[in-house]
């Protein structure tokens, strides 16, 4: 029997991601600066506590929405880090991972035909999702010489004002960029004049590096169109525990809930025991966190000069993006460097238009591996110009 798929499944790509990683299983030795996952294990205070959460045997469903505790706890620390207001009982769910909340919010916001303008180079996973849901995805590129920030120029030539959902990522991946309130005020003022939701992928905003993050629905009139989505894999370093959130109207979570409890039910439970301590008491392990990571983006972004490759200026989450030199594609640099140094990186344009040209690095490894990843990569650049 053979299996007929789905147009929408087939209308996607497999990750351009995922064909460097298999590469690189192949080979011992391999130096990867491609995998965005923190190197550090999440504090011991959250691990301690999803143990002792196993020891007493809390191995049941939570509510749908996830426990409510955790929801105040949430709701507690967005106020304080990001002067953001939810309700915990009807503005807030619990997700499998911010990933799981992307995908509700597709699902929960774009009909067939819809079309979803997505800020890029940006996550591999937002344009699957939108053709997933059968909406129509609306590159809308954005440019080094505007330090890869959306502007309402960019908006305009690709013709967002036209769309029902605009998508950004801010601090970003793959470049690291970051949008200070003073950009994003004129999008913010954007969304409202054409009538646009956002979802606004936040789930780097402790690692920034430039000043402090700000929502893009802390503006007015964007709290009502606005969905923002955050988690404990990156600051905390529970990418394996999987656990994320969504912000936003209460009637907007509510549509979501609806999805996550015929999907997913709830949340993984031991993560949300980890999830609270991780709120409630490890603030100082992830500034120390956040400290070394700015330390190894420093390095890293001086040893690109060093070795001749133009590097953006990254402010935020834990990746750069360098230019490959002339003579080369992303793609051709990425697998020659893999092959001849063992080096493992990504080419920028499998996230999107913008990226061509350049390398996503992640700097979320230890300073001696970057200093050896890095010293090949400038003996391979040597042996090729």
């Amino acid at each position: 029997m053979t299996f007929e798929l789905s147009e929408r499944v087939q209308a996607v790509p497999p990750s351009g991601i995922r064909r460097f990683f298999e590469i690189a299983e192949e080979r011992d030795e391999v130096i990867s600066l491609g995998v965005g996952e923190p190197d550090f294990a999440a504090p011991w205070a959250a691990r301690d506590a999803a143990i002792t959460s196993l020891e007493q045997g809390k191995t049941s469903y939570t509510a749908n929405r996830g426990k409510r505790e955790l929801r105040e706890s949430i709701a507690g620390y967005v106020a304080d880090r990001f002067d953001l207001g939810y309700d915990p009982d009807e503005e807030i769910l619990v997700t499998a991972g911010a990933s799981e909340a992307v995908d509700l919010a597709f699902r929960a916001f774009v009909d067939p035909g819809d079309t979803v303008a997505i800020a890029q180079p940006s996550y591999i996973s937002y344009e699957p999702g939108v053709i997933f849901a059968g909406g129509e995805v609306l590159p809308v590129p954005t440019r080094e010489e505007d330090e890869f920030r959306l502007t309402v120029e960019g908006l305009e030539r690709a013709g967002a004002a036209d769309a029902d959902v605009l998508v950004l990522c801010y601090p970003n991946n793959p470049t690291g960029a970051i949008m200070p309130a003073d950009d994003l005020e004129p999008i913010a003022e954007y969304a409202c004049e054409h009538d646009l939701i956002v979802l606004s992928d936040e789930i780097y905003a402790e690692l920034t590096y430039d000043g402090d993050h700000t929502s893009i629905a802390s503006f007015e009139g964007m709290r009502e169109r606005t969905i923002v989505f955050n988690g404990f894999s990156k600051a905390h370093a529970m990418t394996g525990l999987r656990l994320g959130y969504a912000l936003g109207p209460a009637d907007a979570i509510g549509a979501m809930n609806k999805i996550h409890q015929y999907t997913m039910l709830s949340a993984p439970t031991t993560a949300q025991y980890a999830a609270i301590e991780a709120l409630d008491s490890c603030a100082n392990d992830v500034q120390e966190m956040v400290d070394q990571y700015d330390r190894r983006r420093r390095f890293v972004l001086s040893r690109f000069r060093e070795i001749g490759m133009d590097v953006f200026e990254a402010k935020g989450a834990f990746y750069c993006f360098p230019e490959v030199p002339e003579g080369f594609t992303a793609a051709e640099f990425a697998e020659e460097v893999l092959r001849e140094q063992g080096v493992a990186v990504v080419p920028g344009d499998v996230f999107g238009d913008g990226g061509a040209g350049h390398l996503r690095i992640s700097y979320a490894t230890g300073l001696e591996e970057l200093r050896n990843a890095l010293n090949r990569i400038e003996a391979f650049v040597a042996n090729h110009t």
